[in-house]
């Protein structure tokens, strides 16, 4: 299987249980996770060799996070070690017509404040066939950014594919500054995945598309996606489309577009959603292994979607499913039944 380098920062979770408030939870539950580190776990699932580059702390708590991957076959070798503090993100669970919350402490944290000297970005991509990043690493900090182009600089001199998720988080900068930052970095990246608002905060291309209101016509994404290709280039152009019924029931299904194919999804109906943290993590990750693996581009956005689908079945960050299991569902079978 493939080598698969991912960059950013991993977090310490805090959820309350079982739909409480933060207001009235007296404890947390503690897991770890984030955007690219999801990814990795993902990819080595399916038995990719995954590779997380980061920086956390040499405590205990940096090392704890370093362990939640190793669990599952992630590479570490690479992640730096310094700096005061591992990033907190709280996450309240909503539920019916209450919306989850995420409430961040990441400030001052280890990865927000390494520089490109933290990293041999040549060593880490020896090799290596794929590399992934997403929005939230830019949009940390001046430092995670400038490490971020030089990993790109030698990922494209050492023929690396590319993928971004452009995840925009209005909770770590403005539309302004994301495409001040965004649009120049795109001239590196081959498969572009995202959604309507990540696409419009981070690049400036808003699809013809009410999704609040249910209007989801194909036709306005694929539209944006040959805007998207014709300006930056892109191999694939990739966006997921959520429909929010309520906290606990979306609708959920995607689309892929390579140039000359537009492929959409079926379409789950997501009922009820344990949680959906990191399912589009568990997106991308489909998209990237459909694609290294040789899949066609419909299987590769179907089994993407079903990974995805999967993800909001299962408590933390990170999709714990399986190549089989993926395909199962992506085949149609998704009536729950016990498998003995």
């Amino acid at each position: 299987m493939a080598k698969i380098v991912t960059l950013g920062e991993i977090m310490l979770r805090l959820s309350t249980r079982a739909n409480t408030r933060i207001l009235q939870t007296d404890d947390f539950y503690a897991t770890y996770g984030g955007g690219e580190a999801n990814v990795a776990v993902s990819l080595s699932n399916y038995g990719h060799e995954a590779y997380f580059v980061s920086k956390v702390p040499t405590h205990e708590v940096g090392q704890a996070a370093i362990n939640s991957l190793r669990r599952y076959g992630v590479h570490t070798e690479f992640v730096s070690r310094g700096g005061d503090r591992l990033g907190i993100y709280y996450l309240e669970t909503g539920a019916s017509c209450r919306p989850s919350k995420v409430i961040y402490d990441r400030s001052h944290s280890s990865f927000s404040e390494a520089t490109p000297q933290d990293f041999n970005f040549a060593e880490i991509f020896q090799g290596a066939t794929w590399f992934h990043w997403s929005g939230i690493t830019p949009a940390l900090s001046d430092e995670t950014a400038a490490c971020l182009r030089e990993a790109l600089k030698v990922a494209r001199q050492m023929g690396v594919t590319v993928s971004c998720d452009l995840n925009y988080r209005s909770k770590l900068w403005s539309p302004e500054k994301a495409q001040s930052v965004m649009r120049p970095l795109m001239e590196y990246v081959d498969v572009c995945i995202g959604n309507e608002e990540d696409a419009q905060m981070c690049l400036g291309f808003k699809p013809d598309a009410d999704v609040q209101a249910g209007q989801t016509d194909a036709d306005g994404y694929k539209n944006i996606f040959c805007q998207m290709q014709k300006e930056f280039g892109f191999r694939y152009v990739v966006s997921t489309l959520r429909e929010s019924y309520s906290a606990t029931r979306n609708g959920w299904k995607a689309m892929i577009f390579d140039g000359e194919q537009f492929c959409k999804s079926r379409c789950y109906d997501l009922n009820p959603i344990i949680d959906r943290v990191g399912a589009g993590d568990s997106f991308a990750a489909g998209i990237i292994h459909g694609i290294i693996s040789g899949m066609s581009l419909p299987d590769t956005l179907e089994f993407a979607v079903s990974a995805s689908a999967l993800k909001h079945t299962i408590h933390g960050d990170v999709n714990l499913c399986s190549v089989e299991e993926v395909m199962a569902l992506a085949k149609g079978n998704g009536n729950g039944r016990v498998v003995r």
